[in-house]
């Protein structure tokens, strides 16, 4: 049996395993990190005084205002990226709340070295979020469905 005409008919079985691993690959992201932004930004929420303290302690402007925005932000970006809703929007919002994170929180130590930075408490929040940004949600998630159906509507219309 010859190798390259192998290939070429394993090839759209491969293709097509890879759509479903990166979009399950993608759910899991979603699924894991969502749910952890929903659970900091709840508790963010569920104690503004200590939050609120924290952050004038890093010397954030408007400490109040800036507690009850990084903690809507992560509570309902969490929602969103869980629903798999309007998800690139969403990891806007949150990569420049881990962002802010690392210069100002993280600002002492992260910078100092590769093995710093990987280590801070905002990495993997940041990078869960670049990776979604930059795939999208894939196809379990209401954007999808969103999708599809915008997409039957306008064959349905151009067939008209």
């Amino acid at each position: 049996m010859k190798l390259i005409p192998l290939i070429a008919r394993l090839q759209p079985i491969l293709r097509s395993l890879a759509v479903v691993g990166q979009s399950a690959m993608l759910l899991l992201l979603r699924l894991i990190y969502g749910g952890q932004y929903i659970e900091t930004g709840h508790g963010k929420l569920t104690h503004l005084d200590n939050i609120t303290q924290f952050f004038a302690s890093l010397h954030i402007l408007a400490p109040g205002f800036n507690a009850v925005l990084v903690g809507c932000t992560e509570f309902f970006g969490g929602i969103c990226l869980v629903l798999g809703l309007g998800t690139r929007f969403a990891t806007v919002p949150l990569t420049v709340s881990m962002i802010v994170a690392y210069l100002t929180d993280e600002r002492a130590t992260a910078f100092k070295s590769l093995d710093n930075f990987t280590a801070a408490a905002p990495y993997q929040f940041l990078l869960a979020c670049l990776v979604i940004m930059a795939f999208g949600p894939g196809r379990v998630a209401v954007d999808a469905w969103f999708a599809a159906r915008l997409k039957k509507r306008l064959a349905t219309q151009s067939s008209r």
